[in-house]
């Protein structure tokens, strides 16, 4: 459908024109999910310059189109790139949209993910902490996107080994994603899988005398980060 209304919207419109490029970064999302990460990144890459052209490097648009760029990269473990681009993405959406808008901190919260992903933990957890606090204000408590950064802290807990303090993020998250979304939900699935196997290493933890050597303790708590991985990026399409 993306290609039939770009083809459509190129011959109608011109290839430069806003609601084209609108297509051409929704294809990229598209891609980006299909596991197309070089298309992807050419359908962003088309999308930035013509918006930066047509619209200007501060306009909503383009700074979607910026954050998807930084998501790509952080998926494909460009983490400076990626940091690059949320941090570029950060400033504009401040100033466009004012610091709780609710794409401000999506953009937040990416940037979270990342500091997590470089080892960053403290910067991380002040990511975090400042996208659940203005997502609660804006959205509600019980909003997917704010059960969504809930989740974040819960892995950001566990990576630092506070398991306790995790297991309330994550029960908190799955009561959340079960009331909004439904037990079927594939978020709901995934929430309930993340915290049973956290609950597992909280078990094997307390089961015996001696603590395990940190080194196995890590690779389950990253396979634990792994699974939460999926839907922790939150990614828009250009505003309407």
């Amino acid at each position: 459908m993306y290609q039939q209304a770009l083809k459509g919207r190129e011959k109608a419109l011109g290839q430069d024109h806003p609601s084209t490029l609108d297509t051409v970064n929704n294809l990229g999302n598209l891609y980006d999910d299909q596991g197309r990460l070089t298309e992807a990144e050419s359908m962003y890459q088309r999308a930035l310059e013509g918006y930066e052209k047509a619209l200007g490097r501060d306009h909503p648009s383009t700074l979607t189109t910026v954050h998807n760029l930084g998501n790509l990269y952080a998926d494909q473990g460009r983490l400076t790139e990626a940091k690059s681009m949320y941090q570029q993405a950060l400033k504009g959406r401040e100033k466009a949209l004012g610091q709780d808008h609710p794409s401000t901190l999506d953009t937040v919260n990416n940037l979270g993910n990342l500091y997590d992903d470089q080892g960053r933990l403290t910067e991380a957890e002040s990511m975090h902490q400042r996208a659940l606090k203005g997502k609660e204000k804006a959205l509600g408590q019980d909003h997917p996107s704010t059960l969504e950064t809930v989740h974040n802290l819960g892995v950001l807990y566990a990576n630092q080994g506070r398991l306790t303090e995790a297991e309330l993020m994550h029960q908190r998250a799955l009561s959340g994603f079960w009331v909004a979304l439904g037990p079927s939900h594939w978020k709901t699935q995934l929430a309930t899988e993340n915290l049973d196997c956290l609950l597992q290493t909280t078990k094997d933890s307390s089961a015996i005398t001696k603590p395990p050597p940190l080194k196995a303790k890590m690779t389950k708590l990253e396979k634990l980060r792994e699974k939460f991985r999926g839907f922790l990026k939150e990614r828009r399409r250009p505003p309407s």
